[in-house]
């Protein structure tokens, strides 16, 4: 069950109300019982020293009838201060001494007695007066009851914990409509987020307005919707190209088919539409092969089966199982440096072969082709440079795209399906690296670099588990055909 973050505040707001009230309200209840009690003594000492006077001068026993009826006088119907006086000498005695369990005791002679029979407390104070005259020594007491402050302090609590209620209620009202007030930003922002939509994709919070603890949180996710649009313009881009790249073969195939059927053909007629759809059914093989291998990079996976290899011993052997490719284009390839590396031989290879035949497609014969390796901290970059016509900066950082074709600069770019360097790129972070293509006067440079040190992960799945076709092949139409002559 969703519970609404307004009620929620103000119900936590209204606790720490509730706790602060109880706090204020506990100290002032003890400072009012200290008070109180301390009246309660100063009132008591009045009294006695009255009852003081009183006895002290009642030497006769005629005084001393004149003495006890003051102290009738002064003793209160309620009950609630009492006076007595105890004597050796029975004529001498007045009223009855408050007995019972001491609760309390302090110095001075008070003590708070609580007497048998029930009833309140009464607090006590006990002097001793000497004789004077022909009266004896006697012991005055006077007690007072803590009725008045027991009914004073039942009243102070009763009215203090109906207003710490009363003002907790007020609290969580008032926070709630504060707190709803509040979030306004927030659910104009909730409603700014539910109106993005397929159809709408361009469209982004407004951080103008909002408060500084939700421009955080605005921008993040104004960021996760360009990356979003990024990613869904991507998608929808490479669908595109997927249903255009299989509609090509595809056509061809049933063209070639429906000649066919139209008359009696030959059994060598028959062979050559047989062979002629091989080959179309050869290039989609090539395209879902590669587009499966870059579906499984896209899900963040590692090259694994790393082993301990010498770049340069690589790359002469993909260079010796290129040279029916570099003969029939009629250009040589250099190889200069070296650097080990911990990388999967296959897919390695696959990228140096890629690079290879970009650039043996789209040079000129005579020309020569220069692969370079050299280590940089701890990556190692393989260039692989050939003269071509130059490339301008913009189609510089889109050849590595997939089925990206700069055909206004490029030629033979119908051969391929724009797999190629999109999958030189996904081997290079597979390994940790990165991928580079610069053009500077009349040579066209494609590199990508692998880290020295790779760190395996078992939890990953084996990406060494690639099609035999699509490894030697490189994933390109026309480099699976030459490679298809080489093997044979």
């Amino acid at each position: 069950m969703n519970r609404s973050i307004a009620r929620r505040l103000a119900l936590m707001f209204a606790l720490v109300a509730l706790f602060v009230f109880t706090l204020i309200g506990t100290g002032l209840f003890l400072v009012l019982r200290t008070q109180l009690e301390h009246h309660l003594r100063e009132s008591l000492d009045d009294r006695t020293q009255i009852a003081r006077i009183i006895v002290y001068h009642a030497v006769t026993p005629e005084k001393w009838r004149m003495a006890r009826e003051k102290l009738t006088d002064m003793t209160p119907h309620d009950g609630s201060t009492v006076y007595s006086v105890s004597s050796m000498e029975p004529a001498f005695n007045y009223g009855k001494p408050v007995d019972g369990p001491v609760v309390k005791d302090w110095p001075g002679g008070y003590a708070r007695v609580s007497p048998p029979g029930g009833g309140q407390d009464m607090l006590t104070v006990t002097q001793t007066i000497p004789a004077y005259g022909t009266r004896p020594p006697v012991q005055l007491q006077v007690a007072s009851s803590y009725s008045p402050n027991v009914r004073t302090m039942r009243v102070f609590g009763s009215a203090l914990a109906a207003l710490s209620a009363l003002g907790s209620l007020a609290v969580l009202l008032l926070s709630y409509s504060v707190t709803r007030l509040g979030l306004q930003p927030l659910t104009r922002l909730t409603r700014d987020a539910s109106a993005v939509s397929p159809n709408n994709r361009s469209q982004r919070l407004n951080t103008a307005s909002l408060p500084l603890e939700l421009n955080d949180l605005a921008n993040s996710f104004n960021g996760a919707l360009e990356r979003l649009d990024g990613a869904y313009g991507r998608l929808e881009s490479f669908n595109a190209d997927v249903a255009h790249e299989l509609r090509t073969p595809v056509t061809i195939l049933i063209g070639q088919t429906e000649v066919a059927l139209t008359r009696n053909r030959s059994v060598d007629d028959l062979r050559h539409t047989l062979q002629s759809n091989l080959e179309e059914f050869e290039r989609m093989r090539a395209i879902i092969n590669d587009m499966l291998f870059l579906a499984r990079a896209d899900q963040g996976e590692r090259a694994t089966g790393l082993i301990e290899l010498s770049l340069a011993a690589e790359v002469a052997h993909t260079l010796e199982f290129l040279e029916i490719p570099l003969e029939e284009a009629r250009v040589e390839a250099t190889l200069h440096g070296d650097a080990q590396a911990r990388v999967n031989r296959s897919l390695f290879g696959r990228a140096c072969a890629n690079l290879l035949m970009n650039a043996i497609q789209h040079c000129e014969p005579g020309a020569t082709i220069s692969v370079t390796i050299a280590r940089d901290d701890e990556q190692v970059r393989v260039a692989v440079a050939n003269p071509g016509e130059p490339i301008a900066p913009d189609v510089l950082e889109h050849l590595f795209d997939r089925f990206y074709r700069a055909e206004v600069s490029r030629t033979n770019s119908r051969e391929n399906h724009g797999l190629g360097l999109a999958i030189v790129k996904a081997i290079a972070e597979m390994h940790r690296g990165t991928v580079s293509a610069q053009s500077e006067r009349g040579i066209n440079t494609f590199a990508f670099s692998v880290a020295v040190a790779q760190t395996g992960n078992g939890a990953q799945r084996e990406m060494t588990r690639v099609n035999a076709g699509t490894t030697a092949a490189g994933g390109d139409a026309a480099y699976s055909s030459l490679a298809k002559g080489k093997s044979a």
